[in-house]
């Protein structure tokens, strides 16, 4: 996907472990963000690629960024141990000299979010409805209708 540029204002970068996920995205943010927000699509050929070219990645960042764009790092939590995965990506950042949302500074100044989708998470985006139930006993069935 190209990247969509905006006028002035912030510029998002996001690096994505799949193109289902810029898939999302592409039709989502058009109609959440405003129109000074500009961003791109990095996509790996999964999770195991991200995480392995993600501290190069935000090395040659830090080289050239400028303090108004972001990085948003989103990868799937895919059943491993998310507080883990989570200090995973906030460590690469942290080594690559960003700081991150998690860990803002006192103005509130970041330029890395790391997010971790949940599959429980995406069930509710998706109105998986039996997924919801299976996962939360009192959902009523009645959800679905």
């Amino acid at each position: 996907m190209q990247a969509v540029q905006s006028e002035v204002g912030v510029h998002i970068e996001f690096l994505l472990e799949e193109p289902s996920t810029e898939a999302v995205l592409g039709k989502i943010l058009p109609k959440i963000l405003s129109d000074d927000v500009s961003f791109y699509f990095h996509i790996f050929e999964g999770k195991d690629d991200l995480l392995h070219k993600l501290s190069d990645r935000l090395r040659g960042y830090r080289q050239w960024i400028p303090d108004d764009w972001r990085i948003i790092v989103l990868i799937d939590e895919d059943r491993r141990d998310c507080r883990a995965l989570k200090q995973k990506l906030e460590r690469t950042a942290h080594e690559a000299r960003f700081v991150t949302k998690s860990n803002a500074s006192p103005n509130g100044y970041f330029q890395v979010v790391n997010r971790l989708a949940i599959e429980e998470l995406e069930a509710w985006f998706f109105g998986d409805v039996e997924a919801l139930r299976a996962a939360y006993p009192r959902i009523p069935e009645s959800l679905q209708y």
